[in-house]
């Protein structure tokens, strides 16, 4: 009965351990950023921007008609930490100011977005990571909007929902959830579409199809 025991122990211990690497290798691998995406963050510190794609460019075109994948909010990651500090500055230099930008429109593919909060005091920007929005209300509003990736061109939309709902992880690799609503809806909306290889020229196409 002991050596029967012992093997069924071992064999419980080994179980645990190949589920418990499986789980870490797959946060891991499918979480973090690829080996091309690492050398283009790390090639400036955090103080230098990073070029914006545009439309007009084919290979930059084809790239934000791409979805993003999650990001592991790892506090730790000097790469993301970098990442997210030229992010901002790139929303904030002068040849690319913007009220919000998302990683692929620098050509990370990660689900990471930097949102002017109006409807906070003092118009702060706050960085996202892994945003979803999970409703959105039967309310509309009309705004105009532009994009860092499509330049000289502005247009009025009339589809985006008043109130939003949105989960999100911090960078200290919390989950909240909050409603948003008003301009800054509009700001969530835009740059968590571009997360999922969307833009607002796609909500002009689709309203004018829809008034014909």
């Amino acid at each position: 009965m002991k050596p029967l025991k012992y093997l069924i122990l071992c064999a419980l211990i080994l179980l645990i351990c190949t589920c418990s690497g499986t789980k870490n290798l797959g946060t891991e691998d499918g979480f973090s950023f690829s080996k091309e995406e690492r050398a283009l963050i790390m090639q400036a510190d955090s103080s230098v921007p990073m070029r914006v794609f545009k439309i007009d460019s084919k290979q930059d075109s084809l790239l934000l008609r791409t979805k993003s994948s999650p990001v592991h909010a790892n506090p730790k990651d000097p790469v993301l930490q970098n990442f997210v500090n030229r992010l901002y500055r790139t929303v904030r230099d002068s040849v690319s100011l913007g009220v919000g930008i998302a990683a692929p429109q620098v050509g990370i593919l990660k689900n990471i977005i930097w949102v002017q909060r109006f409807d906070k005091e003092e118009f702060p920007f706050e960085v996202y990571l892994n945003p979803k929005i999970i409703s959105y209300s039967e309310q509309k509003q009309t705004f105009t909007e532009g994009c860092l990736s499509i330049p000289n061109r502005t247009e009025t939309l009339n589809s985006r929902a008043y109130s939003i709902e949105i989960t999100y992880d911090t960078m200290e690799n919390k989950q909240h959830t909050e409603t948003v609503e008003g301009f800054t809806a509009v700001i969530f909306q835009h740059e968590i579409d571009h997360l999922n290889g969307i833009l607002y020229l796609d909500h002009l196409e689709k309203e004018i199809k829809d008034s014909n």
